[in-house]
């Protein structure tokens, strides 16, 4: 008899659409177009609070990558599932003081580090890993999954670059536009496309492609807002002065490292450790780049954990 996890590996409950790139397919080499000259966010600023110390529907395991459907005005956090042995995934939707709203689960989906969504109509569609690699906590995934978010629902996942190597995604919810992470050759590559056209299956013009710069060793998350990517990594930490954390902003059009700050966002929690970026507009038309971090009632030995969202607001103009 298949398991559990063998029917959903198979397409058990799921509804799939063929690959649209392989393994040892790059998505493309760098584009003819360029993404428009933007405004950025100014890393060295303070960082202000969303919420703290929130525990998700998943009690014991952190947040990984979160994202904001900017029509809709939702949150949505992932996470590991309780007793999964690290691939399984729990998608909450939060209301923006932290509060439990929803949940939806995806198997055998990879480790959550970004996600993306995308409006449609009333409905938020969740982008995000699946079919991982393996079956513990360092399983990627091996595809890109879309599905519409429905509180306690199985999802109807559309499966895009199939074979790939450890591939995320992340969504800017002003510009509609979707960037894919995944190694390529053995090296982390970025690939921007509209959010149009990833939904509609066209990956093969992306507004730019281009390798990562060297970063810190320990990835956490990104974000995309106009013309650049920031990214963030660090460890987690028992000791606050041992913070780590780092915001790096890049230029999509060159793939250059134009900023790189220590962020003190959150400096006070226990065992603080860096989980996913995101943007979001408010209403009142303010942008800001969110920053998540994880942490912990007493450090290493508690078992509950909880999340922690802030946020910069101050935009730069092109020069």
């Amino acid at each position: 008899m298949l398991s559990r996890r063998s029917l959903l590996r198979a397409g058990g409950g799921i509804a799939a659409t063929a690959a649209l790139a392989g393994a040892g397919t790059a998505l493309a080499g760098p584009a003819s177009a360029t993404v428009p000259e933007s405004e950025y966010f100014d890393i060295t600023k303070d960082s202000h609070d969303l919420f703290r110390g929130k525990m998700l529907h998943e009690s014991h395991h952190v947040m990984q990558g979160f994202t904001f459907d900017n029509v809709n005005r939702r949150l949505f956090v992932v996470q590991t599932q309780n007793g999964s042995s690290g691939d399984d995934l729990c998608v909450n939707q939060l209301d923006f003081a932290g509060n439990q709203v929803g949940s939806m689960h995806l198997d055998s989906a990879g480790h959550g580090v970004s996600i993306g969504v995308e409006p449609v109509g009333t409905d938020s569609y969740i982008w995000m890993e699946c079919d991982s690699d393996g079956t513990g906590p360092t399983a990627r995934g091996t595809a890109l999954a879309r599905f519409k978010f429905v509180n306690g629902g199985t999802p109807s996942v559309r499966k895009f670059l199939t074979g790939s190597d450890t591939i995320t995604c992340a969504t800017d919810p002003v510009n509609e536009r979707i960037v894919v992470r995944r190694k390529e050759g053995g090296v982390m590559h970025y690939s921007l496309y509209s959010l149009a056209d990833a939904a509609a299956g066209d990956f093969g013009s992306p507004l730019v492609h281009f390798a990562e710069p060297p970063l810190g060793p320990v990835f956490q998350g990104y974000a995309i807002y106009g013309q650049y990517l920031y990214t963030l990594d660090g460890s987690g930490h028992e000791d606050p002065a041992d913070i780590d954390s780092y915001v790096t902003r890049i230029d999509m059009n060159t793939g250059a490292q134009e900023d790189r700050f220590l962020t003190h966002a959150g400096s006070t929690l226990v065992y603080r450790e860096p989980e996913g970026m995101a943007v979001y507009r408010t209403v009142a038309g303010e942008t800001r780049l969110f920053l998540g971090f994880g942490s912990r009632d007493d450090g290493i030995g508690e078992l509950n954990r909880y999340a922690n969202i802030f946020y910069k607001n101050v935009l730069v103009s092109p020069a």
